[in-house]
């Protein structure tokens, strides 16, 4: 199985410093984003050791085993913060977060797991889908049956997460996997990118440009808007 891959990661128009990671690992399949969260200590921290962490993975048999590595190392990194967040006399309450979207593929299929609202993609045949499910209060909302989907992108908690690595010591990483195909496209998020461009637009991009061009369109929509967070991405495709 081959992978055509491009990344990028951009501050935006409004932030000094851009919290967020990215790991491409294309000969070993796997791929994250990690978006530090902003308004807290050390984002860029963070999503650092994210990044790091999972660059630093032992050899893996199998998919199966690779992702239960890559769940133990977030954990990991999940209590490192924690200790980080409370060292050198900071408050109890302090937190040194991060979300993260990763995604592994091998034998025809992949694995996909994550904390927080950044989000996995996959566009198959001109059809996206959400691989991932946002870790949020909104999203919480809309499987009550309390919002709509079109309500909760302008909702007034749309920024509030439910789950990320380094907020609380139970490390709850979420877990996907499905079937790989060629041809099949992958995106990796933040929300930087998500909030700003819908679903269908980006299904579009990727379905009507090469990797490169897809990406800087993405990147260049959300600046054209405001782009008022960091924004990073990662297109995978199987060839």
């Amino acid at each position: 199985m081959r992978f055509e891959c491009v990344s990028r990661t951009h501050v935006g128009l409004k932030r000094k410093i851009n919290e967020d990671s990215v790991f491409v690992d294309s000969d070993r399949g796997l791929w994250a984003v990690a978006d530090g969260m902003g308004g807290h200590d050390a984002g860029e921290v963070a999503s650092s050791m994210v990044v790091s962490a999972l660059g630093e993975l032992p050899p893996a048999q199998n998919m199966d085993a690779l992702q239960a590595e890559a769940v133990q190392a977030l954990r990991r990194v999940n209590d490192d913060l924690i200790v980080l967040a409370r060292a050198n006399g900071r408050d109890s309450r302090a937190t040194i977060g991060t979300t993260v979207v990763g995604l592994a593929i091998a034998d025809d299929g992949y694995r996909c797991f994550w904390m927080g609202d950044s989000r996995a993609y996959r566009l198959r045949d001109g059809e996206i889908i959400r691989v991932s499910r946002d870790h949020s209060l909104v999203q919480e909302l809309i499987d009550a049956g309390m919002l709509s989907e079109e309500d909760a992108e302008t909702h007034e908690n749309a920024n509030l997460i439910t789950r990320a690595v380094g907020v609380r010591e139970d490390a709850d990483v979420a877990t996907v996997s499905g079937d790989a195909q060629p041809g099949d496209l992958f995106l990796l998020a933040s929300d930087g990118l998500t909030r700003m461009v819908k679903d269908d637009e980006i299904a579009a991009e990727l379905g009507r440009n090469g990797l490169e061009k897809a990406a800087d369109n993405l990147i260049d929509m959300v600046l054209e808007r405001g782009a008022p967070d960091n924004v990073s991405l990662v297109i995978t495709k199987l060839v």
